[in-house]
């Protein structure tokens, strides 16, 4: 599989505009092929009841949230130590999309400029192995995040404080920066993150769920959300990561459906794989 198969055509040194909107397109085709039967997720998703009941029981527990913990927030959050309040405050910046979406997506970019018909098969296949792995991180992230954007503002929550010490003041549909709390997008950013990185790197999940309930605290610390918010934030940056995810897998894209239904990460190209090929290269010359 090359970059062009996998994830867009290559971008060369003429007719380059012709080449990136073949590769756009390209993307988009591959990204929305129909699901391969072989991987279809059909049989071992969850089905239309239980999702209905997940929905449900997500909904509940951000009200629970909302009615148990939100009010004991406010009462506390200011009784915090002024130096923990500063750290979170240096901390919850790293929830921000950006430290995902930009570096991704300029790597992106700088593989398919790097992607050319004349390279070496293997090289291209490892071009295409990463920009399909990116290309994942991208959306898991940026897609959940896309939503929430649109969706807190047309709930129209009030941020902490704004309304007093009121936890029920909504303004829906106001479309106002102090009144788009719910879901929190930093609590999602991260746990998209979590979902998305974990998937590929299982042995990341440890370290990213500290950095995901970091975030989540320091949401709260720094008075930005109530605790419900980032709860429900939290609900939606992981299961928008883990759609993108069996997305992915029921087309074959970096991830394929284990025999016990399970989704597992396609095996990338090791350094083993990658000396031998260049060993290989070098002898035939």
């Amino acid at each position: 599989m090359t970059v062009a198969g996998a994830f867009g055509g290559g971008v060369g040194v003429r007719a380059r505009p012709a080449r990136v909107a073949a590769n756009v397109r390209q993307t988009v085709a591959t990204l929305l092929r129909p699901p391969r039967r072989s991987v279809s997720l059909a049989s071992s998703g969850p089905s239309r009841r239980q999702w209905a009941l997940g929905a449900a029981l997500a909904v509940a527990a951000v009200f629970a949230t909302m009615w148990l913990l939100d009010a004991a927030s406010l009462a506390n959050v200011r009784r915090l130590p002024a130096g923990l309040v500063a750290a979170f405050g240096r901390l919850t910046d790293f929830g921000l999309s950006g430290w995902f979406l930009w570096p991704t997506g300029l790597v992106l970019i700088a593989l398919a400029l790097l992607d050319s018909p004349a390279k070496p098969a293997f090289a291209r296949q490892v071009l295409a192995a990463w920009a399909v792995r990116l290309g994942f991180v991208f959306l898991a992230v940026g897609l959940p995040g896309l939503f929430v954007s649109i969706v807190k503002r047309l709930i129209g929550r009030a941020r902490p404080f704004v309304d007093g010490d009121g936890v029920w003041s909504f303004m829906p549909l106001g479309w106002q920066v102090d009144h788009a709390s719910l879901p929190s997008g930093h609590a999602t950013t991260a746990f998209a993150a979590l979902v998305a990185i974990g998937a590929l790197f299982p042995q990341a999940r440890a370290l990213m769920w500290i950095y995901a309930v970091l975030i989540a605290l320091s949401r709260v610390a720094v008075t930005a959300h109530h605790p419900s918010d980032v709860v429900a934030g939290a609900i939606v940056g992981a299961v928008g990561a883990l759609l993108v995810r069996d997305w992915f897998a029921s087309r074959g894209l970096g991830f394929f459906v284990a025999a016990d239904g399970g989704v597992r990460p396609l095996p990338g190209p090791s350094v083993r794989r990658i000396v031998k090929s260049v060993a290989r290269a070098a002898r035939a010359a």
